[in-house]
């Protein structure tokens, strides 16, 4: 699948996330509590380090010194070491249930409601990381099970600056953080 993603504003990380399906799941995973261009970009920098992004041998990689790699400045997250933990669970789990194959996950996916359910077992995966990754495959590498915007609802309309999903360049990043600071100055209410 021929894809070119802009979440990180780097060049060299984007160019990670455009040909790396496994990129996007750490990504993604790397979005809390952290900025969404240097969460995306810590795929390329656990790349650069470990020199993979091979599922397998992140999950089969020795825990402390993948959380040492993780956790040196720059970090993947200001949580390095934790955040690496759940990394290498996440590959765990794509090569356990989707054969070291990430694309899996949603090319074998029938429905939205499939998909979702599939995206929910992911660790760090709730609800709205679910549904905000699932805009994400169908915003930028269109992947859209029969009643995709149904079913994933406001993160998945049509030209609105909500989340990730949506950040194509460096405008949508801003107006992606812009939504995202008015949202939380309307919710202190």
């Amino acid at each position: 699948m021929s894809r070119t993603i802009r979440i990180a504003q780097d060049e060299a990380a984007d160019a990670v996330l455009s040909t790396d399906d496994f990129a996007l799941l750490p990504g993604m995973l790397l979005d809390q509590q952290f900025p969404m261009e240097r969460a995306f970009a810590g795929p390329a920098k656990i790349l650069e380090r470990f020199g993979s992004l091979d599922p397998r041998r992140i999950a089969e990689a020795e825990p402390e010194a993948f959380a040492d790699l993780c956790a040196t400045p720059p970090a993947i997250h200001r949580y390095g070491r934790s955040m690496a933990g759940r990394i290498q669970q996440l590959a765990r789990v794509v090569v356990d249930d989707y054969d070291g194959r990430p694309a899996a996950i949603w090319e074998g996916a029938g429905s939205t409601k499939e998909l979702l359910t599939r995206l929910k077992k992911l660790p760090g995966f709730g609800d709205q990381k679910a549904r905000i990754f699932a805009a994400l495959l169908g915003k930028q590498l269109g992947v859209t099970p029969p009643g995709w915007r149904e079913a994933i609802g406001p993160y998945a309309e049509h030209g609105s600056t909500r989340s990730v999903a949506d950040v194509v360049d460096p405008a949508t990043l801003e107006a992606v953080r812009e939504f995202k600071k008015a949202a939380k100055s309307r919710a202190k209410g």
